[in-house]
């Protein structure tokens, strides 16, 4: 036996079938009705002006729960983990990250007080991406560079891992001693990146700088949609390490994204503007409903055929029809109500309660 989620178009013929059901209740419904018209709806015969819509929202409304139904039960679930991302099949997006783990990065001072080290900064500067760019809808990928580039982590939704590899975790001993290696993890990041889906990915560099050869810069795979290149570390005074001076090298790190095709943002002292990551995610152009995918549009669906699949009887019952068998009409009743009270007595009008003058012949 062939189940709904082997079918391809498994919800959208239980819709159908449902449908064709619904019609034919409603169509036995009416005949009977018909029969019993006068009793249910007075002299008339016909309900109220919207109630004789009630057979077609009924069946809209039931193919609308079916077809809600139906596809919630084929759709791949999202399931959250205990760190509060969910698992579900393909991710939306990706975001793949090429840091800079070089002795230089320990250098503190970056952050608005000059006080944090340059990686703690790069931290600080992710942990606010993650939190305008949801986990659970994009997976991260990180790879390390000093002298060369290394894989850390493939397509993780893990934030604690993250968190680990851009904390304290010394991944500069993974290399030799050397000079800091850019293009090699860019390079790096385009053979990884290759695989992937068209324009599913945003490229982050995080780094403080370095030399960069004038040419050389490695071509990006069709999988990558953006590139961001973030600076970290004081851009004027720096430090002294090896014995020369490290700072955040703007030129270098614009010349980088300028032939990447890509933007480049100071995250010395700001944030990422939310503006540019909605650009570098592909989101800026997107409207709401372009953004739901076809499991809200199901439980949307199943949420409204529900409803008014509880409701409609409640509305016909309380105002399908003006036609109220057994009540006195208005101006009866209020009759009624008055009937041997003193007060409406007293209300009637003077005239009617007066004696009539007696005649002249009564007189005499």
């Amino acid at each position: 036996m062939v189940s709904l989620a082997e079918l391809d178009y498994g919800p959208e013929w239980a819709t159908l079938i449902a449908l064709a059901l619904a019609v034919l209740g409603e169509w036995i419904l009416a005949a009977r009705v018909r029969r019993i018209a006068h009793l249910a709806f007075g002299p008339s015969r016909k309900p109220a002006w919207w109630a004789r819509g009630a057979p077609a929202l009924r069946v809209l409304a039931l193919g609308a729960a079916v077809w809600g139904f139906a596809t919630l039960a084929v759709v791949e679930p999202r399931r959250y983990s205990s760190e509060g991302g969910s698992q579900g099949g393909d991710p939306e997006g990706r975001v793949l990250l090429v840091l800079d783990v070089s002795p230089s990065m320990r250098l503190i001072d970056a952050g608005p007080e000059k006080k944090d080290s340059r990686m703690t900064r790069a931290r600080r500067l992710m942990e606010s991406f993650f939190d305008r760019a949801p986990i659970d809808q994009n997976t991260v990928s990180v790879i390390a560079v000093y002298n060369g580039a290394k894989p850390v982590v493939v397509d993780t939704r893990d934030l604690e891992v993250i968190r680990n590899i851009l904390g304290d975790l010394p991944m500069h001993y993974a290399f030799d001693a050397g000079q800091t290696r850019l293009l090699d993890g860019l390079e790096e990041a385009a053979k990884l990146a290759h695989p992937w889906p068209p324009r599913s990915t945003t490229l982050i560099l995080l780094s403080d700088g370095d030399s960069v050869p004038s040419t050389g810069m490695p071509r990006m795979p069709a999988s990558i949609r953006s590139v961001v290149v973030v600076g970290v570390g004081d851009p004027k005074t720096g430090k002294f390490i090896d014995g020369r001076h490290s700072r955040q090298e703007v030129a270098m790190l614009k010349q980088i994204a300028a032939r990447l095709g890509g933007a480049f943002h100071d995250g010395n002292e700001k944030h990422l503007a939310s503006d540019l990551i909605a650009s570098a995610l592909g989101r800026e152009e997107e409207t709401v409903f372009e953004r739901l995918t076809r499991r809200e549009y199901a439980l949307i669906a199943l949420s409204v055929g529900a409803a008014l699949l509880a409701l409609l009887p409640l509305l016909l019952r309380a105002f399908g029809t003006a036609w109220r068998p057994g009540v006195r009409p208005a101006a009866s009743a209020s009759a009624f109500l008055t009937r041997g009270d003193p007060s409406a007595a007293r209300s009637e009008p003077t005239a009617k309660r007066q004696k009539p003058d007696r005649s002249p012949v009564d007189v005499a």
